[in-house]
């Protein structure tokens, strides 16, 4: 049969499962569209192509599965890229489906014309610029492949407007199972008889440890892992400490949960890292909000890393030992050989080395220490958890902030309040934008489970929050999602409101107000000596009545004490509403390291 490239793009998306997509539809990808229109995948169309990114983030991160989004040529396809470099950064994988001007037109300057291929390059996983109808046959399965194995990201796929037009003979359809690559296949993965040797001296080493830490990335932001992890706790009790990527792979109330580490990171956590005699790190970059001056970073420790990534081993910080597998592979078999060398040790003091080594270890005098050394940390957690413990400024008392919150004990409450209204915590998902309220949020809020809490970590793109809050709600149509943003970030895709009026979604957007970019202004106040340059608003927009512009419900949270009981209601499943919470500005800022020790220096 004889089938248009349009066509083709469709037939090959709805044999990979997809439902959704979010886009709009410009010249040079109308093709498409009009057979989109005709297919069953629901399109979302959103007011700015950026948002169709992130909302395509939002279905992806929450799923574990790449999402689809899609814009024309020239101005369209550019105002993706910023999500797509943010998928890039977080390693979120996403299919991205640009239009072209017409082949013949590529080079001449033609209307809405831009490299979008050669622009994708560097903030991609994989691009592709499609030449000929019969390409798409491939290149659809391949860019699902490509982003979803190994570690994942953004594959974007060019398509000139005559190409979605031509026609081609299509047999069959190719499958994305021909398009897999096996796990030990990739290169530079750790072979089988590598890994099993690596993994017995790494559960040699943390044996001998009596200061081990676990630090974990958004490698680990997944159930798998998080199961694998857990198992490992069960066998191996250490301190816990997680990258912004890893919240909720670890519940925020286990007793070892040493919290976030780095620059707005807990005391106790920073303090396990500088201290530790080994850092076992899983799924994680060692990235430098979080290391700050790396010679300074878990200085006496110890690094075993275990990443599916070759290239972030020995990238910023040199590993004694390390697999390049997922995480899933390699934690249940260092589980097992951590397991076996306790039992071989219970009853003696002195046993050979596991794997065939020579060395011998006092492993009944490293476990009592270590014993220790969890309930020291343990210790530090209990001591400074305080809705205080984020260095409020006394004295400094800001006009026209009269009766404003304290976000801490705002953002811890949140599950509870949800659970009044009749909404349990396990049926809530968050998102935040970027800035001061996304780290208040990473600390406070108390997340329980993995791709539960959505965030742009590496790129810090103000604006992520909304759009994402829509595609998580797209694609958990059973929960409640909770956006919290602030009154710079909300304004970056405030336009979204639209889309999410127009879609009926169970989201609800709390905003703080403190009219400043508020981490941009606390930078300023201790940096800068107090030199706020563009930081203050000089008008406060009325967020409420925005909102109610967009069609969607409000209250202010200062105002209506009752606020939740409408903002969690189950009976408004489908209805979206947005709240506002006054935050002073002076009271409330994040510590910059509050251990003090590991990276203090990053900030001078």
């Amino acid at each position: 049969m004889k089938l248009s490239g349009a066509q083709i793009v469709v037939k090959m998306l709805e044999k990979q499962g997809i439902k959704i997509v979010a886009g709009i539809p410009g010249g040079s990808i109308l093709p498409l569209y009009d057979e989109l229109n005709k297919s069953s995948i629901r399109h979302i169309l959103v007011r700015q192509e950026q948002a169709a990114g992130f909302i395509a983030q939002g279905m992806a991160r929450t799923s574990g599965k790449a999402a689809v989004c899609m814009a024309t040529s020239g101005p369209g396809a550019m105002n993706l890229l910023t999500a797509i470099a943010d998928a890039r950064s977080d390693s979120v994988p996403l299919v991205a489906i640009t239009g072209q001007v017409n082949s013949s037109l590529i080079g001449t300057d033609a209307f809405q014309e831009a490299d979008t291929f050669g622009l994708s390059f560097p903030i991609t996983k994989h691009s592709m610029a499609v030449k000929k109808p019969e390409e798409l046959l491939t290149a659809i399965p391949q860019a699902f492949a490509i982003a979803q194995e190994g570690r994942p990201g953004p594959v974007l796929i060019d398509i000139p407007r005559d190409v979605q037009l031509a026609l081609c003979e299509v047999k069959d359809f190719p499958d994305y199972e021909d398009f897999c690559i096996k796990e030990d296949m990739v290169r530079f993965h750790t072979s089988r008889e590598k890994m099993q040797e690596t993994i017995e001296k790494m559960a040699d080493c943390l044996l001998q440890a009596e200061k081990p830490v676990l630090y974990l990335g958004g490698g680990c932001n997944s159930q798998e892992a998080s199961f694998a992890l857990r198992a490992f706790k069960e066998v191996f009790r250490l301190p816990v400490v997680t990258s912004l990527m890893a919240l909720g792979v670890f519940e925020k109330d286990d007793p070892d949960n040493a919290g976030m580490v780095g620059m707005h990171g807990s005391y106790p956590a920073n303090a396990a890292m500088h201290e530790s005699d080994l850092v076992l790190a899983v799924g994680v970059r060692f990235d430098d909000r979080a290391t700050g001056v790396t010679g300074k970073f878990c200085p006496s420790a110890k690094i075993l890393h275990i990443d599916i990534d070759a290239a972030e081993i020995n990238k910023i910080l040199p590993s004694a030992l390390s697999l390049v597998c997922k995480a899933e592979t390699a934690l249940p078999l260092l589980t097992k050989a951590v397991k076996t060398g306790l039992e071989k040790a219970s009853g003696q003091r002195e046993v050979t080395g596991l794997g065939g080594g020579t060395g011998q270890g006092d492993f009944s005098h490293a476990a009592e220490n270590r014993n220790l050394w969890a309930e020291k940390i343990a210790g530090l957690c209990r001591e400074n958890f305080s809705f205080e413990c984020g260095c409020p400024v006394k004295g400094e008392k800001t006009s026209g902030f009269e009766g404003s919150q304290n976000p801490r004990k705002f953002l811890s409450e949140l599950p509870s309040l949800a659970q009044k209204a009749g909404i349990l915590e396990q049926n809530i998902l968050v998102t935040t934008d970027v800035g001061q309220h996304q780290m208040f949020a990473a600390q406070y809020y108390p997340v329980k489970r993995p791709r539960s809490f959505l965030t742009s970590g590496s790129l810090g793109t103000m604006g992520f929050g909304l759009p994402a809050a829509i595609g998580a709600a797209l694609q958990n149509p059973d929960k409640r999602v909770v956006c919290i943003s602030g009154d710079g970030s909300i304004l970056m895709n405030i336009q979204e409101l639209a889309t999410l009026a127009e879609n009926n979604l169970a989201v609800t957007v709390i905003v703080f107000v403190n009219r400043t970019l508020g981490m941009v202004y606390q930078q300023q106040k201790f940096l800068f000596d107090k030199n706020y340059s563009a930081s203050n608003f000089a008008s406060e927009p009325d967020l409420l009545k925005i909102a109610e512009g967009f069609g969607i419900e409000g209250a202010d949270a200062d105002s209506d004490k009752e606020w939740y009981k409408k903002a969690f209601d189950p009976n408004r499943k489908n209805k979206p509403f947005f709240v506002t919470v006054k935050i002073d500005p002076e009271e409330n800022v994040l510590p910059f390291v509050p251990g003090g020790k590991a990276n203090i220096e990053a900030i001078r």
